[in-house]
């Protein structure tokens, strides 16, 4: 949880200072960014330090750079020399540089099940490159920006929203475009490395599941099928069908190299989900190493650590939590801090001073549009944390069990923040009679465990496991 940037899809930037909450609204994506290791340029530090710092795992980079010298010694338009960094996210990502640095999140790791589909999104990324699409993109802005200025001097306000509006759309489909040029040359470049093509689509699929439970988890079930009409990627969908389609010219599924032992084998091991220095999920519970506070969400939320906040849903999305947190000088009371305004609807008849586990604190209740608010912040040294719960129809019960869960919030004692540790991929074989239900069951999670071992191994409910074969489960 840390108030930053956030990065929605690849090589493309959303600044959020997330300072006014919006109620139970969920980011499309929200990746790490507390924490870094910087190396080389300037670019890459940045990079490097949004998504949570470059992450150790070397089998895995060493097999990821084998990969990328394979695809780079097929390219039609050789570029620079590739090199890759693993990032400290569980956000499925991807992106490059054009000085050749590609980037890859252990999300992505984890979800991927094979070389080729590993090969597959860098050499998607490749493709950006070597087609210099930064480049148009950075072009194609300046001329829109030169067109607007323009519009505004010489134009009535009418025509100058026309020019910004169509400039809008232009840009949009420009970069659409560049997605759909990226995975061809992708899938191409999957086959002349040797590589099985159909890899792309295979990780588009798993890909497009991923945000699909994601999205069904918050309380968004659509937002696959109805894409935004302004967003720079294509709905995953059409990716996959075009994707399927420029590997029909290479063949039947299976004429190159899978690899997927050996990509497996290197990834064994590697953490899965959430850093616990930047918080963890486990269940209802969150706890943040770094920040020292643990909160329990009532029964039957499901919660999601993002970068700007941590946000949970329940009943069927009628009900929703966020917790994030600022900084405060002492000077201003919490009473105080609850009137300012950065709650629509507060009723300032409503703010009582109260004390939770010793801290500090306040609440109140608000009123907006349809929902009511239950609202809690609590002081705990130079850092307010503050705690929304949105409700359709906030009965006694219901205001009673969210007083509760704000009453569970405590400050974490080191040792107990020292031991929090995170989980792991492991890879193991299935023996006779395993089934996905059993194997599910040893997964180290309090929830969704089914959902989560069909997700990263590729599977499909209903699905036989191959005795000996390997998969993914997630451990302690």
């Amino acid at each position: 949880m840390a108030l930053a940037l956030a990065l929605a899809g690849c090589a493309t930037f959303d600044p959020d200072n997330n300072q006014q909450p919006q109620g139970p609204a969920v980011p499309s994506q929200a990746p790490r960014t507390t924490g870094n290791e910087p190396r080389g340029t300037a670019e890459h530090r940045q990079l490097v330090s949004m998504f949570g710092g470059e992450y150790k795992a070397p089998a895995a980079e060493q097999l990821l750079n084998q990969i990328l010298a394979k695809l780079a010694a097929a390219d039609e338009n050789p570029g620079p020399a590739y090199r890759v960094t693993i990032l400290n996210s569980p956000v499925v990502n991807a992106f490059a540089l054009p000085s050749g640095n590609i980037y890859v999140t252990r999300g992505l790791l984890a979800l991927a099940n094979d070389s080729s589909e590993v090969a597959a999104v860098m050499a998607h990324e490749i493709g950006h490159v070597t087609a210099r699409h930064a480049f148009q993109r950075e072009e194609a802005l300046k001329n829109s920006e030169l067109r607007s200025r323009a519009s505004r001097q010489l134009q009535s306000r009418e025509r100058s929203e026309e020019v910004t509006a169509f400039d809008k759309l232009t840009l949009a489909g420009f970069t659409r475009q560049q997605e759909f040029d990226a995975d061809l040359i992708s899938v191409r470049n999957l086959g002349r490395a040797g590589y099985d093509p159909y890899g792309a689509a295979r990780f588009l699929q798993a890909l497009s599941r991923s945000t699909a439970m994601r999205a069904a988890l918050l309380g968004n079930r659509n937002s696959d099928q109805q894409p935004d009409i302004m967003s720079t990627h294509p709905s995953t969908q059409e990716r996959i069908e075009r994707a399927r389609n420029a590997a029909r010219q290479f063949g039947a599924p299976g004429m190159g190299a899978i690899d997927r032992e050996a990509y497996l084998n290197a990834i064994n091991g590697i953490d899965f989900g959430d850093d616990p220095a930047d918080g963890i999920v486990r269940g209802r519970r969150f706890a943040h190493g770094k920040l020292g506070f643990s909160f329990m969400a009532p029964e039957g939320f499901t919660l999601e650590n993002t970068a700007q906040a941590v946000l949970g849903v329940a009943a069927g999305g009628s009900e929703a939590l966020r917790l994030d947190n600022v900084r405060l000088g002492e000077e201003q009371s919490l009473e105080a801090y609850l009137g300012t305004g950065w709650v629509a609807g507060l009723d300032q008849a409503t703010i009582q001073t109260l004390t939770v586990n010793s801290l500090p604190g306040a609440t109140a209740t608000a009123t907006e549009n349809d929902w009511r608010f239950r609202v809690a912040v609590i002081r705990m040294g130079g850092d307010v944390f503050r705690i929304i719960f949105a409700s359709k129809n906030l009965t006694p019960d219901t205001d009673k069990k969210f007083l509760a869960a704000i009453n569970s919030f405590r400050r974490l004692p080191q040792q107990e923040a020292r031991g929090l540790r995170p989980l792991h991929i492991a890879i193991v074989p299935a023996q006779g009679g395993d089934t996905i239900s059993s194997m599910a069951q040893r997964m180290a999670m309090t929830d969704r465990n089914l959902d989560v071992f069909l997700l990263i191994n590729g599977l499909q409910r209903g699905a036989s496991l191959e005795p000996g074969r390997q998969y993914k489960i997630v451990v302690e």
